[in-house]
This record gives C-alpha cells, structure tokens and sequence, in this order.
C-alpha cells in the first residue's frame, strides 16, 4: 500500500507531463535486483519463486556466473549462489530473505522521495 500511496504521490507531482512518459518515468526509477545464478541452480529457482510477489517493486536482472565474460563474479561467488546485488550493493545470499528485502526497498524509496 505505502508503494501504490508513493507512486500516485509522484504521479500528482509531474501532472503535467503526459500519462504515457509518467507511467515510463515511474517505471525506470524501480530499483535493480541482480541475481547471480547458473544453469542448474535448483536454489535460485526456488529464490525466484518466493520473489514472484514482490516483482513490481525491482527490475529483476539475471548474471549467469559461468559465461566467460562474468568469471571474476564465478571466482567470488561460485559456492555461494544465489546473491542477490539491489542497484549493485550485496543484499543476501544462499536464499531470500523479505523482510532484508523489504527494508531496503523501503530505504531506497525513502531516499529517492527526498532528492525530489
């Protein structure tokens, strides 16, 4: 609810702008949530599942850790997966924990209403 109250609150104030470039605008601003994984990660999947719910709250990005390109990110967490990163800073690892999850969404919310 506190979500939904913030994002109307936002809308209200670029009331002029159009509806379509608002909606875009709200819609760029979520926060990143990075999952690094690998094929099979039967724990990441089951981490995916419990973050169905909350999916409107982040952009969900996905590193899979075993590409060449990402082996520096293999070396640091290959016994360690999932990790989850949120717009780059460690967040949890080895599973999800919501109300971490919660409370720093919350935060970065709190933070982006006061540089308005």
């Amino acid at each position: 609810m506190f979500w939904f109250q913030s994002w109307t609150l936002q809308l209200a104030k670029c009331s002029r702008l159009p509806l379509r470039r608002q909606l875009c605008e709200a819609r760029t601003t979520l926060p990143v949530l990075t999952l690094f994984t690998k094929d099979p990660c039967p724990l990441c999947d089951k981490a995916k599942a419990v973050l169905e719910p909350y999916k409107h709250k982040f952009i969900l990005q996905e590193v899979d850790i075993t590409l060449p390109d990402h082996s520096a990110w293999f070396e640091k967490y290959k016994y360690d997966i999932p990790v989850f990163h949120l717009n780059g800073k460690f967040l949890m690892k080895h599973r999800v924990d919501i109300q971490k999850l919660e409370n720093r969404l919350l935060n970065l919310e709190l933070q982006d209403d006061g540089n308005r």
